[in-house]
């Protein structure tokens, strides 16, 4: 039997979630703390399972809430792409496109190819968003985004993913490293370096710099090796980092700022 359920019950649940709190998703939904709840309550009725476990330091999504978020986010995102498919029955070339993509990939290519677009559809308002790759994943997902760039596919059978290019990566160390001034650099003479990478993310789905690191270094026989690992930043700061300080290794696609070993 289909539920009568209504859309500002779902957004108001969704509200909840990303504001943080009942509170601030009344805030942002111009609408009273009672009428929040008043409108929870009444979708969790509809399922027939709380939601959300009330505790004094706010609330957290019961097991039926987690089920029942990505549904939600996906009715949403369907009801924006349905109201502007209406609106866009009356104008051409025109409405919002949301892209979602990893900060390090807004190369000059990139930059190049959106002012194009912008060039060809003036009406078109684009909206950039930057995030790590299992977020860029999580954006497209639930409707916020209509497409993404991230490193490598993303094994989701609900999205698809289509290799679009790939970067030649290069190591590189500080110029007062040993291997600086090397003319030939082989596996052999990278034993006992330290490399600098990135922490591998808890459910990253084998994105993150440090587990392909790790492979590349086992393939060449170096899987023993010390990897120093350094939490996000942008990658000419880390770079910057490395030729300063004479940390160690590190692989990375922009190589204008620090000394590039040619390895063979």
């Amino acid at each position: 039997m289909l539920m009568v359920m209504q859309i500002d019950q779902v957004e108001t649940f969704v509200a909840i979630i990303r504001r943080g709190g009942f509170t601030r998703a009344a805030s942002s939904l111009h609408l009273s703390q009672p009428a929040v709840s008043r409108r929870l309550d009444l979708l969790e009725r509809q399922l027939g399972r709380p939601l959300f476990d009330r505790t004094r330091g706010g609330a957290r999504l019961t097991e039926a809430g987690q089920a029942f978020l990505p549904h939600a986010e996906a009715l949403l995102a369907s009801m924006r792409d349905g109201v502007e498919a209406v609106r866009g029955l009356d104008r051409t070339d025109r409405g919002v496109v949301t892209v979602a993509l990893v900060g390090t990939l807004a190369s000059t290519e990139l930059t190049t190819r959106l002012k194009r677009f912008r060039r060809a559809y003036p009406d078109v308002r684009l909206a950039v968003r930057t995030a790590l790759s299992r977020e860029v994943s999580a954006l497209v997902r639930r409707g916020d985004a209509a497409l993404g760039l991230r490193y490598f596919a993303d094994p989701d059978p609900d999205l698809v993913s289509v290799p679009l290019y790939g970067e030649g990566l290069v190591t590189v160390c500080a110029p007062t490293h040993r291997l600086a001034r090397a003319r030939k650099v082989t596996a052999k003479m990278l034993a006992g370096e330290a490399w600098v990478a990135f922490p591998v993310r808890q459910g990253s789905s084998g994105e993150s710099y440090a587990e392909m690191l790790v492979e590349r270094l086992a393939a060449l026989g170096l899987s023993s090796a010390e990897i120093v690992t350094i939490e996000m930043c942008p990658i000419v700061r880390l770079s910057v980092g490395v030729f300063l300080l004479d940390w160690g290794l590190l692989i990375v696609i922009d190589d204008r700022w620090v000394w590039v070993l040619k390895c063979h």
